[in-house]
């Protein structure tokens, strides 16, 4: 019974983001980055939704270019972030990125717009040098910063609200 218990302990504790798809793409027009995400939102910060806290999801991807005598050279840096809403007296839920705004009727036709980002330019051709090697830093997060002040005194131990995944992946 204990083994079970430290089981699902573990499993509670593991990433709840991953990466199904992860793919960037290298050529003339510069370095393209695609993925899809797959998560669900835990039930805590789901009734936070429901109760009309908007939450901030932000995707970084920097550019490095390494080098064996010093630190690796950041040589492009891009982020894009969404912003997710219930909106109580339309029943709505509504996603805000770079002042567009949609909206939907469930919660999952807006998470499916968090989840999937493709071909998105991190980087333009000219910075990336031929012959070197370089390597892209990924990270996909909710921003708890974006938060109420009162919310953010007493989640920051609660697991639920750590949502987020990293990885890095080299490309020529």
């Amino acid at each position: 019974m204990l083994f079970l218990l430290l089981i699902a302990a573990t499993a509670a504790h593991a990433d709840p983001i991953e990466l199904t798809t992860f793919e960037i793409v290298h050529n003339e027009d510069g370095v393209q980055l695609s993925f899809n995400a797959h998560f669900d939102l835990p039930r805590g910060v789901e009734e936070a939704l429901q109760k009309g806290v908007p939450l901030h999801f932000v995707v970084e991807a920097n550019v490095f270019r390494e080098r064996w005598y010093w630190l690796d050279r950041r040589i492009a840096t891009a982020s894009r972030a969404w912003r997710l809403a219930y909106q109580p007296l339309t029943r709505k839920y509504r996603v805000t990125f770079g002042g567009l705004n949609q909206s939907y009727d469930t919660l999952d036709e807006a998470m499916a717009v968090l989840r999937r980002v493709g071909a998105w330019k991190i980087a333009e051709a000219a910075q990336v040098e031929e012959g070197a090697r370089h390597y892209v830093e990924f990270s996909y997060r909710l921003d708890t910063s974006q938060l109420p002040r009162p919310m953010q005194i007493g989640i920051g131990a609660q697991a639920e609200w750590a949502l987020s995944v990293e990885r890095l992946q080299r490309f020529n």
